[in-house]
């Protein structure tokens, strides 16, 4: 091999070697100067909020309308909590009313605007039979989902359905769908 040909292949590899450096450069991860949890992660939070209730109790096909409140403590990875009181009181035929008091698991999906979520919820509720004759608490078991929509970083709005079950009802097992709408708040 002669010196020329030396100086070429030596310049060859050198060409190769800095494009393998550039095309490894350009595929590589960026540095970042935040965690990852931090920069893109959700945190914890706990929301409280209420709304109006409409509900349909299997127990003289009433029709019940009233008022919720809630809570919400969800972790970061979009499991977490919540509890809830409903007070049905209102548009009643013979002061038939009832409330519940539920709290159990709940998953939401996703971060942006739109947050879908799922729950299922155990607790008690107490119903007040016609003309005041008798009133009784039961166990609750619930079943629901709906959807979070985020007005702004402290404040959304929610539109919910359940399904519950009182299994231990006076006449039987008995129960109630519903729907209740409503505003909640981000304490944190």
């Amino acid at each position: 091999m002669k010196i020329g040909e030396r100086n070429v292949l030596h310049d060859c590899r050198r060409l190769l070697l800095v494009v393998a450096l550039l095309v490894l450069g350009y595929n590589a991860p960026s540095a970042s100067g935040q965690s990852r949890e931090s920069g893109t992660e959700d945190h914890p939070s706990l929301w409280v909020g209420g709304g109006a209730s409409l509900y349909s109790v299997q127990y003289g096909h009433q029709k019940l309308v009233g008022l919720t409140a809630l809570f919400d403590a969800d972790s970061a990875r979009g499991f977490g909590i919540e509890g809830e009181g409903q007070w049905l009181e209102f548009h009643n035929f013979a002061n038939v009313h009832s409330e519940s008091y539920l709290i159990g698991p709940r998953y939401h999906f996703g971060m942006n605007r739109v947050q879908p979520y799922v729950k299922g919820m155990v607790g008690f509720g107490k119903f007040n039979f016609p003309y005041n004759y008798a009133s009784g608490t039961y166990f609750v078991v619930a079943a629901g989902g709906g959807v979070d929509y985020r007005l702004s970083y402290r404040w959304s709005v929610r539109v919910d359905a359940e399904y519950q079950n009182w299994p231990q009802f006076t006449f039987g097992s008995m129960n109630s769908l519903g729907i209740s709408s409503g505003i909640r708040y981000k304490i944190f």
